[in-house]
Parts: C-alpha cells; structure tokens; sequence
C-alpha cells in the first residue's frame, strides 16, 4: 500500500478555498444555509441546474468540507458543516 504525504496546512487551506471560489458553489452553500436537508436534484431544480453539473459542485463542496451528506432513502440530503458557515461569513465581510 502507497502511502500519501500529509498535506501541509497551506495545501489544506488550498482545498478548502477551491471549494467555494465558485459562484455556483457559494450559490448552493446559500442555499442550503436557507434550505438545508436539500438533494442534489432539489439543489438543481431551485438553481436552474443540470443534475450533472449540480452534483459535481456538490461533490467539491464535499470534498473541501463545507457540505456534509447524509443517505434518506433512495436520497442523500446535504447540510453546511461548521466550516462552512465559518466560510459564508467571512465572504459577508468581503461584500
């Protein structure tokens, strides 16, 4: 088994900034921050998405960790983790 170098704290951070530097990205975060509980065909419905391109944001949300997922079903539903609610307010303060 290949064992992959910790990422340094700047590659983390790196992660996490790639995450949301997108408008569709931060559109989706607001959502859920108004919506949560939201699945990927409610994100693409309410934003005017393909399913395709809002499940692809959706998973680089997930991978910079600012979106949780959670299975219901035959669903899987998506709610703001801690980091990224820490991440909405901080583009607050940049508006």
């Amino acid at each position: 088994m290949v064992q992959r170098p910790i990422a340094s704290p700047l590659r983390r951070l790196e992660r996490i900034i790639k995450g949301f530097a997108n408008h569709r990205r931060l559109e989706i975060l607001n959502l859920l921050l108004r919506e949560p509980e939201l699945s990927v065909d409610d994100i693409a419905e309410r934003l005017h998405l393909g399913y395709e391109n809002a499940s692809d944001h959706v998973r680089k949300l997930a991978i910079a960790g600012l979106v949780m997922k959670r299975s219901d079903g035959p669903h899987v539903r998506h709610k703001l983790t801690a980091r990224a609610n820490d991440v909405l307010a901080f583009c607050k303060k940049l508006e």
